[in-house]
């Protein structure tokens, strides 16, 4: 049977690994967080330079100009359009890496709470056999000396000890004092030892 200490321990190391992965999976979100701000700056950066080149051929020459500027729209869409797909796959490939994380986490604990219940788990016992059966009525008998002595139980007495010391029978001992479960004496009773010394 394990202790609390050990049950707390055996079930806080599929949590201490969860734990473990979710930071790492935090760190990963974060990397792609200050990628993504990095592709921002530079797709930022790549406007200014478009600005300042159609500046630079709206001066030189209209009709190059306009050729040149659409090459450029096109290529910073095309970049948009890369930075938005590798952002949308990397969430993907997160979101899969966490709920297949997640599902393994969820069956070890249940493996460990399955594992912790059937070792916890005590037998089903048996009742007694006397809560089993009604009680039944005990017939005393009359047929024991009317004189006798007390006597004060001590611990570890028996009525056969009892009986034994005094010089009197243990049926008369259980008849006399009227005893439905002899065993069930306790240190301290007092008895009447009928024809006892």
């Amino acid at each position: 049977m394990l202790t609390g200490a050990a049950l707390a321990a055996f079930s806080a190391a599929p949590r201490a690994s969860a734990q473990a992965q979710v930071a790492d999976l935090q760190e990963d979100v974060r990397g792609l967080t200050q990628r993504l701000n990095e592709l921002s700056l530079r797709v930022e950066q790549l406007e200014h330079d478009n600005s300042e080149l159609r500046g630079k051929l709206a001066a030189a020459d209209g009709v190059r100009d306009a050729v040149t500027t659409a090459q450029l729209n096109s290529a910073v869409a095309d970049l948009n359009a890369s930075v938005k797909s590798a952002v949308a796959a990397s969430r993907s490939e997160i979101l899969q890496q966490v709920a297949t994380q997640m599902e393994n986490l969820a069956k070890q604990t249940n493996a460990a709470l399955d594992s912790i219940a059937k070792q916890g788990s005590p037998a089903p016992s048996r009742p007694p056999a006397s809560a089993l059966a009604p009680a039944a009525k005990t017939a005393f008998g009359e047929a024991y000396p009317k004189e006798g002595v007390s006597y004060t139980v001590l611990k570890g007495d028996s009525i056969g000890a009892i009986a034994k010391k005094s010089g009197a029978k243990a049926q008369d001992i259980i008849d006399a004092n009227k005893l439905a479960d002899p065993s069930r004496i306790q240190a301290g009773q007092v008895l009447f030892i009928p024809g006892g010394k």
